[in-house]
């Protein structure tokens, strides 16, 4: 079965609410969607998140770069869903930019697409990419968990937040610091106080930091019982990180 037609779509969605952290605010999601048609009318899709402030890929770049990447030649028919695993797996993106990061969205957008149409099309599901690719890490379960954040809450609204989190039995909470006029001790401790001493707490800095006064920073949230720090420094400064973590107690967790 033969891919008929692949369309790249920019979808922005409005937000209700201003997402906020250190580095950026928004008030709307740009993202990029793949329409996939194979011959007998089967649809799939997929979606990409380009964030120009954390990878440095746009819209705009994410498209230039499926447009690039010659992508009839290599999408091949396909008689069996692992021939489209085998497909998806092989797809090749222009990776450019300074960092030679950029088109990791536009492939996700394809490869999801690609595996969506044709799962519909032979019955699977996509727990079996999973499956054929990693079988040791195959453990389908009968929940998903997931993780409750905190973006730019203060005051009384925090600790609404935090109670929510607490009373809907969430198990993880991501907290966004270092965001400019903000007491990260204090809201962290609040936090702390409404969830209680069992749940998982880990922060997010969003490249908050510079080098100098990264390791001081996170000393002053440890006490709070913080699991790990999510990219403290700017991309910039990577060379900075191993000496950091030398510095702290924390396990340092690498985004943009």
């Amino acid at each position: 079965m033969r891919i008929v037609e692949l369309t790249a779509h920019h979808v922005r969605v409005p937000l209700k609410r201003t997402i906020k952290h250190a580095s950026h605010a928004r008030t709307e999601t740009d993202n990029v969607v793949v329409r996939c048609v194979l011959g007998d009318g089967t649809v799939g899709y997929g979606e990409g998140v380009p964030r120009d402030y954390v990878t440095g890929e746009t819209v705009e770049s994410s498209i230039q770069s499926l447009t690039a990447a010659g992508l009839p030649t290599q999408l091949t028919p396909c008689t069996t869903f692992a021939d489209a695993i085998d497909v998806a797996t092989r797809l090749t993106i222009p990776a450019t930019g300074v960092r030679g990061i950029n088109g990791n969205a536009a492939r996700c957008a394809v490869e999801l697409a690609v595996l969506d149409a044709f799962g519909r099309a032979f019955g699977e599901n996509l727990l079996a990419v999973v499956n054929a690719i990693a079988p040791e890490l195959y453990e389908p379960k009968d929940f998903v968990r997931y993780s409750g954040i905190i973006t730019s809450a203060k005051g009384l609204n925090l600790r609404l937040v935090s109670l929510g989190y607490r009373w809907f039995g969430f198990h993880q909470i991501k907290v966004k610091v270092g965001i400019p006029g903000y007491d990260d001790m204090k809201r962290l401790k609040a936090v702390r106080r409404r969830v209680g001493p069992n749940v998982d707490l880990r922060i997010d800095a969003n490249e908050a930091w510079t080098p100098d006064e990264a390791a001081a920073r996170i000393d002053e949230l440890t006490p709070f019982g913080i699991t790990s720090v999510e990219q403290p420094l700017r991309h910039e400064d990577v060379s900075s990180l191993p000496g950091l973590r030398k510095q702290v107690n924390v396990p340092i967790m690498l985004d943009e």
